[in-house]
């Protein structure tokens, strides 16, 4: 199963924030696998497609979709 980059960008600010994420060997509301970084705040639903659902992982997040989703590697 492959990795992921996740990449935010922010509106009037220059660069973007990546986020490295592993499968968990879940699945998510739409029945793909989920993807979660390190830390384990970051959740993301990704489809065979390359779509993304995040996921909230607490009460107050404000959950933004990815710029762009980069596959990095193959499994």
């Amino acid at each position: 199963m492959p990795e992921y980059e996740l990449v935010f960008t922010h509106p009037g600010q220059p660069g973007e924030d990546i986020v490295n994420v592993h499968p968990t060997g879940t699945k998510g509301p739409g029945g793909h696998p989920v993807y979660t970084d390190d830390s384990g705040i970051v959740r993301a639903e990704i489809s065979d497609r390359d779509e993304v659902r995040m996921l909230a992982t607490g009460g107050q997040q404000d959950l933004t979709a990815p710029a762009a989703v980069r596959r990095r590697g193959t499994g």
